[in-house]
This record gives structure tokens, C-alpha cells and sequence, in this order.
């Protein structure tokens, strides 16, 4: 018999009301639900003009952004980018970065690999302060 996994990513819980980040963040992680091994997933919907009140980079984890609608500035170390709708974004993992949702929100997905199976990222509060 074939292995597969499939998921509804709005049946797996939003992990963002357990950070004090609801209703402004939705954080939807499928990496053990979908039993990956050798990448990480998650879904993201920020509100119109939300920022994210951290950045973040990895230990051993790459990512791309693939934003699915709406729009945001992602900031990257010390460069502010604009994305749109169907944007990919490769991030190294020694890159810090986070998002900024623009006027009618953004959803999108963060892959990541390799799978480290381990809490990977580091987070910085307070490091997106106004340019």
C-alpha cells in the first residue's frame, strides 16, 4: 500500500492563541501531523497591517515563503522587501526575518529543511523596530 498523509491545514490547530498572538496571527504547524521527515510546513495568516512582533532565524533550517494571497514587507537582516501574491522567497537560515502583512492581510506557507525535529528557530523580540 501506497504511504501518504492527507490534511485539511485548518484542521490542525492555530498555535497562535497559546503565544497571546490571536486573532492578528493564525500559525497552523503540519510538520508531525503530516509525519514529515525531511521537511517542516507551516500556514500563516496575518491581519491587514500586522507585524510581527519578533524576528526569527534558524540553527539549521532553510525556508521559502510562498505567499498565497494579500501582500507584506518581509524583512530580511536589514533590507525591507515587498511581496505580492504568489512571491517565492528562499531564506538562509543565519537570516533573520519576519513579515509584515499589507493592507488586506497575507496568508502564506513557510517551508523549511531539513526536518532538525528540534524547536530550530531563535527568537528576537523587539528586532523590527520602526526604519
Amino acid at each position: 500500500m501506497t504511504d501518504y498523509t492527507v490534511k485539511n491545514i485548518k484542521d490542525i490547530e492555530d498555535q497562535a492563541p497559546n503565544f497571546g498572538l490571536s486573532p492578528d496571527l493564525e500559525a497552523r504547524f503540519a510538520r508531525e501531523q503530516l509525519g514529515l521527515s525531511e521537511l517542516a510546513l507551516s500556514y500563516q495568516r496575518l491581519a491587514p497591517n500586522y507585524r510581527m512582533p519578533f524576528g526569527h532565524k534558524q540553527k539549521r533550517q532553510e525556508e521559502v515563503y510562498v505567499l498565497l494571497s494579500g501582500s507584506a514587507r518581509l524583512k530580511l537582516d536589514d533590507e525591507v522587501i515587498d511581496l505580492k501574491q504568489w512571491d517565492l522567497v528562499r531564506v538562509p537560515k543565519e537570516v533573520t526575518r519576519n513579515l509584515e502583512a499589507g493592507p488586506d492581510g497575507v496568508e502564506f506557507l513557510a517551508i523549511g529543511a531539513p526536518n532538525t525535529g528540534v524547536q530550530d528557530a531563535e527568537q528576537l523580540p523587539g528586532w523590527w523596530i520602526d526604519e
